[in-house]
């Protein structure tokens, strides 16, 4: 009885380390967490990359607390409802600027979060256009 409840144990142990790792960030790191859930929303402007950051700093502070600027390779990190957010802006060739945002919580991916900051990203864009 003992030898399978401990064969038991060290198969549910085994399948929940398979289950976690780590996971890429925009900013070029990475957090532990669940790998296979999806938790980033890519969005793709023909603005310029700067005004772009401006608007996603701007969105950020209004939901959460800025953590980390980095101005060098355009991303941001905020804290809003006890998720992690990341903003990745890049220029694809001068014209088209892509957006990528990330949200996760304390081991899973919470895509209506990155979903509701992406949109929050483009119509700060199309009010500050007027």
């Amino acid at each position: 009885m003992k030898m399978k409840f401990l064969a038991c144990w060290a198969l549910a142990v085994l399948a929940f380390a398979s289950l976690t790792g780590c996971v890429g960030t925009p900013d070029g790191h990475s957090k532990a967490g669940v790998p296979f859930t999806k938790d980033t929303i890519t969005s793709r402007y023909e603005k310029p990359a700067p005004q772009l950051v401006a608007v996603a700093r701007v969105v950020l502070n209004r939901n959460g607390k800025l953590l980390h600027d980095d101005s060098v390779n355009s991303s941001l990190q905020a804290r809003i409802n006890q998720r992690d957010v990341w903003v990745k802006v890049t220029d694809l060739d001068g014209k088209v600027t892509q957006v990528d945002v990330q949200a996760r919580g304390s081991a899973t991916g919470d895509v209506d979060l990155a979903a509701e900051i992406s949109k929050q990203i483009g119509m700060e864009l199309v009010a500050q256009s007027r």
